[in-house]
């Protein structure tokens, strides 16, 4: 079973990306949320551009990925679920809850540390919200979430499925969840309960510090309630607020070379640790 899940890894992933990127592409197209400001060629060539290099970077750095490591783990038994006796069902849900808290948390971390800001801070200099916006991360970014991710695996030893389910899903919201797509407001109220949607992680990209240190969930949505970042929508509205952050704003900044020397550029503002950022009151 481990076998035939780590042989279609690649084609799963694969189909479903291109499957969901394509149907998010065609979503936006039909029912836009807010105007375009850039010509989609710009930002799709270099931002779809930046997906391949870090995949490249990706394969040729890490001899073994996450659910190649599950499966590791599985036959040597390391981990927790590899070393209890826990029914399959109960191993599969709580690896996914644990994995999703833990990109949560990694998410909180890269905007608190001020040199890791500098890398993820590229994320956010994009200066529309689409569904690229959702593939745009600092090659070296790429290599500390996979580290990190590689760790996880290891302590916690879930199911092979587990973390094939759970890098499937993330995939496939992470481009619904940037997608500039208009959800009607009463399903938004309602799916938000169960998914990040569109409209509550847009705020995580507005200009202001104070909105784009909020809504860190990539998945779903619960840890930012739990845990006291929940903003549920910008203070201008979603088709007032501006995307982006404030040191990165031209459109040459959107090019493939800019993205990569921005972590070396100006000073790491902006983070979740910058004493400019003062509390704010949620706007319903």
């Amino acid at each position: 079973m481990s076998d035939t899940i780590l042989a279609a890894e690649p084609t799963i992933r694969l189909a479903i990306f291109l499957g969901v990127l394509a149907a998010m592409a065609l979503w936006e197209v039909a029912a836009p949320r807010r105007r375009r400001d850039i010509p989609r060629v710009i930002r799709w060539t270099n931002n779809l551009g930046l997906v391949v290099l870090d995949t490249a970077i990706l394969r040729l750095s890490f001899p073994i990925l996450a659910v190649g490591l599950a499966v590791t783990a599985e036959e040597r038994s390391w981990g927790l679920f590899n070393n209890i006796d826990v029914p399959v069902w109960a191993a599969l849900v709580v690896s996914m809850l644990a994995l999703d808290l833990a990109i949560y948390l990694q998410h909180v971390m890269f905007h608190a540390v001020p040199g890791l800001w500098r890398l993820h801070r590229m994320h956010h200099a994009d200066l529309d919200f689409d569904a690229t916006t959702g593939l745009r991360f600092h090659p070296v970014e790429i290599l500390i979430s996979m580290g990190i991710k590689l760790a996880v695996v290891t302590a916690l030893g879930p199911p092979a499925v587990a973390v094939l389910l759970f890098e499937v899903i993330l995939n496939a919201t992470a481009l619904f969840n940037h997608a500039n797509i208009d959800l009607p407001r009463p399903l938004d109220r309602v799916l938000r309960l169960l998914v990040v949607t569109p409209d509550m992680h847009r705020v995580h990209h507005s200009v202001d510090p104070r909105e784009t240190n909020s809504n860190y969930g990539f998945n779903l949505p619960w840890w930012d309630r739990l845990l006291g970042t929940y903003v549920p929508q910008p203070a201008k509205g979603h088709r007032g607020m501006e995307i982006g952050i404030e040191q990165f704003r031209t459109r040459r900044d959107l090019w493939l070379d800019r993205m990569l020397v921005q972590p070396l550029r100006g000073p790491a503002s902006g983070g979740a640790l910058d004493p400019r950022i003062t509390t704010k009151e949620p706007s319903e």
